[in-house]
Parts: structure tokens; C-alpha cells; sequence
């Protein structure tokens, strides 16, 4: 039984595949043209052939008063440290540039040693004024300085700023 069965499984499984077959015409041959003495003299005759001009399209946009479209609207602008003039070289940069280099102290008070992007290194201590706002050094720390600045808000008032100079690891050890 279980050979039957199995026999049948297999004929109803192969069943799809055995179709009818349709039978195709068989294909013409191509046959060649008879080609007269007249048209064989006219083969060796070379007419100049004509050549192709391939011209290639070219687009140049015309901005008009218009923003260039490929042009992203986000921009980044770089600008150089703004320095200002007759002030002292750490009255000259933002604080944004300044790095934070080394931090040392003794009994009496704690120094920092700051390098400007001019690759200049100077030492600063409590009290000095800093940076292009007139920041003033608040407190320095065995790994920090802290610079409070006074800024205008969007309304016009004065508000303290503290901005925080760290030292990077394995500096100032």
C-alpha cells in the first residue's frame, strides 16, 4: 500500500510539468537578395559617408537675483579669532580658542597656563581679565578654570556667562 500511495504522490507532483507540448513552426530562412552588376558597381563606388554630429547639451544655470539650488541652505562660517586692538594678547581672543595647558599652586595661590591660537602660551591667575567680553578668572581648580563673562542677552541686559576650561587627560600632571 504504502508503494501505491507513494507512486501516486510522485505522478500528481510531476503532473504540472508534463504538459502539452505546442509544436513551432519551423523558422524561415533568411534568403538573399539577387543583387544586379548595376547595384554591385554602385557598392564599389564609396559615397562619402555622412558623419554623425553628436552635439552635447550644455546647461548653465543663470542665477538671476535667485540662491543657487545646490548650495546647501545651512552654512558654517569660520571665522578667524576676533582680536581686538590695544588690549593685552589674553584680552585679544575668544574664549572659545583658548586651551587650557597646565595648572600649578603654591601656598598662596594657583596659577593656569593658557595657549592662544597664535601658539602662544601665558600664565593666569585669580583676578585677571580674560577673553574678548572682559571675563574675569573666578577660581582655578587642580583640573578646571572657571571665567565668568557678562554678555547681553536678546534683551539687552547683562547676565554672567561661566565658562569652564579643562584640562585633557595626562596634562598638567
Amino acid at each position: 500500500m504504502k508503494k501505491v500511495t507513494c507512486s501516486f504522490i510522485i505522478f500528481f507532483m510531476l503532473l504540472p510539468f508534463m504538459g502539452c507540448e505546442k509544436k513551432q513552426p519551423p523558422a524561415k530562412k533568411p534568403v538573399a537578395e539577387k543583387v544586379t552588376p548595376a547595384q554591385e558597381a554602385k557598392k564599389d563606388i564609396k559615397q562619402p559617408e555622412e558623419t554623425a554630429k553628436v552635439e552635447q547639451e550644455v546647461y548653465a544655470y543663470d542665477a538671476k537675483g535667485r540662491r543657487d539650488p545646490f548650495l546647501s541652505l545651512v552654512t558654517v562660517i569660520k571665522k578667524k579669532p576676533e582680536k581686538r586692538k590695544g588690549a593685552s594678547p589674553v584680552e585679544s581672543y575668544g574664549l572659545d580658542v583658548i586651551r587650557l595647558l597646565a595648572i600649578a599652586w603654591d601656598k598662596q595661590k594657583s596659577y593656569a597656563l593658557i595657549m592662544l591660537p597664535d601658539k602662544k602660551s601665558y600664565t593666569i591667575t585669580e583676578g585677571m581679565v580674560l577673553g574678548l567680553y572682559g571675563g574675569k578668572v573666578e577660581k582655578i581648580t587642580k583640573d578646571t578654570v572657571v571665567i565668568r563673562e557678562y554678555i547681553k542677552d536678546y534683551k539687552g541686559n547683562l547676565k554672567p556667562k561661566d565658562t569652564i576650561l579643562k584640562l585633557r587627560e595626562g596634562e598638567g600632571e
